[in-house]
């Protein structure tokens, strides 16, 4: 199990003690956040993109180890990219990938 930072360990903390207390958003920051939730999945945009067999095997692979469908695990990967969000999680599973491209660019 991931150990807690100082900051999730003081929430625990608080809720341990039940210092914590639900409230519920003004209408205004509801519907606020519910706009943005609605602009940050629209997705009217289609691409197509070819890869190796290999790479969606991976790809698929990850996807299912995170319980996501594999179209919404690319789209996640390439969102968190150009938000500079990207961090590498070490999979469990063994890469499928021959390692082609590297044998290509040291030629």
């Amino acid at each position: 199990m991931k150990t807690l930072d100082a900051f999730e360990e003081d929430i625990l903390v608080a809720y341990e003690k039940g210092e914590l207390k639900s409230v519920s958003p003004s209408k205004a920051n509801l519907a606020k956040f519910k706009a943005a939730a609605t602009a940050t999945f629209i997705k009217d945009r289609r691409i197509n993109i070819r890869l190796s067999p290999p790479d969606l095997m991976d790809i698929q692979a990850r996807a299912l180890e995170e319980g996501i469908p594999y179209q919404t695990f690319i789209a996640s990967v390439l969102h968190k990219y150009v938000s500079g969000r990207l961090v590498d999680k070490p999979s469990s599973l063994t890469p499928r990938s021959t390692g082609r491209a590297d044998k290509r660019r040291s030629s």
